[in-house]
């Protein structure tokens, strides 16, 4: 009797490191080769200091290992990965623990596609959708649009970053360009009324900001976003109040690390 109450806490050990190894059995490491794709083409990253580097690059590993990526009539390259998960962190760098778990699977199709998922063809115009419905927990990115977003610099738009913060804010339950889960309560309504002024000069104009950006709320908090984070400086130059919420919303001033 007494080997055996010697027994159980060997067990207990033993038991203890078989599901700490089948835990982390689908961690992704970053190689070196890893971090110098991601210096070489995600613009963001570049700016980061040495910590945040690191930081960065565990959030990555750690996106990968929860979230598969699958190729719909292309090949996933490794720096496709690299750029899907930077897309996905890029908009919660600013948040220390958060994960997408309204998120299981990232599909790349090699271009545009229809509202029936047809890639091939003509009438194909959208580059990225979040899924809803039978397709809730997939998102589908076009490859060729995934990689325009880090190869342009000069412009104020990134796709996989459009969908990721849609991403965002469906986390609440909602789709409607109001993060509830990331905002306090008594800044909805001031949000809402920065959104519709600025909607107004778009639509009159006198706004650099993408038009699509007036077609609703949901999508002009993701427009917006796209600019805040490929062109913070400029950005906050010319929408200073928009960049002074967007900031607060993501808890980042990426306009401070270009100076």
């Amino acid at each position: 009797m007494e080997s055996f109450f010697i027994l159980i806490p060997i067990l207990l050990l033993v038991c203890y490191f078989i599901f700490r190894k089948d835990s982390r059995k689908n961690y992704v490491q970053l190689g070196e080769t890893d971090k110098e794709l991601l210096f070489q083409h995600v613009h963001y990253y570049q700016h980061l200091d040495v910590e945040e580097r690191i930081r960065f690059e565990e959030k990555v590993s750690s996106f990968l290992s929860y979230v598969r990526i699958e190729g719909v009539g292309t090949t996933v390259e490794p720096l496709d990965k690299l750029l899907v998960a930077s897309s996905a962190i890029i908009p919660v760098f600013g948040f220390p623990d958060w994960k997408y778990k309204n998120l299981s699977n990232v599909l790349l199709y090699p271009d545009t596609f229809n509202t029936d998922f047809q890639y091939e063809g003509g009438d194909r115009s959208i580059l990225g959708m979040v899924g809803s419905g039978y397709m809730n927990g997939q998102m589908i990115l076009s490859r060729s649009a995934l990689l325009h977003g880090f190869s342009n610099k000069s412009d104020k738009e990134n796709t996989a970053i459009h969908e990721f913060v849609h991403l965002l804010d469906k986390s609440d339950g909602a789709t409607d360009g109001v993060p509830e889960n990331l905002m306090k309560h008594e800044y909805t309504i001031p949000w809402l009324k920065m959104i519709h002024e600025e909607m107004q000069r778009i639509e009159k104009g006198k706004s650099d900001i993408n038009p699509y950006a007036i077609t609703n709320e949901a999508e002009f908090f993701a427009v917006a976003a796209e600019y805040f984070f490929e062109k913070p400086d400029q950005f906050s130059h010319k929408h200073p109040e928009l960049y002074e919420a967007l900031s607060a919303i993501f808890l980042q001033d990426p306009a401070s690390r270009e100076i």
